[in-house]
């Protein structure tokens, strides 16, 4: 199944003043990278979210989170957020400035 391409068009809107952002096809979908890490990116319809680890189990309480288990196994500190968790264009902005924070807290690659 082929990634919701509309959600990709609002989250390029967030991030199109974001330096060093870098698309990425990847999970079967696509990925924001911002200096090589990634921040965001969509899974079939969902919102992939880059998140620091130690607040994984707080994010995980929150209303249309799952875990992202791409592998057979849930992924700490990456968040899977269903289509209605970011209906909004206050929640998406929140959740890929969450991801975008977090990316750039990370070296380069």
């Amino acid at each position: 199944m082929a990634y919701d391409t509309k959600l990709g068009d609002r989250i390029r809107e967030k991030l199109k003043d974001t330096r060093g952002l870098a698309e990425k096809k990847m999970f079967g979908g696509v990925g924001f990278m911002i200096h090589g890490n990634m921040a965001c990116g969509i899974l079939k319809n969902d919102l992939i979210v880059r998140i620091n680890p130690e607040h994984h189990d707080e994010m995980m309480k929150r209303p249309h989170v799952k875990p992202f288990d791409n592998m057979g196994r849930p992924m700490v500190g990456w968040i899977l957020v269903s289509p209605e968790g970011c209906k909004t264009d206050k929640a998406l902005a929140d959740w890929v400035k969450m991801g975008v924070d977090f990316a750039k807290s990370l070296p380069p690659k």
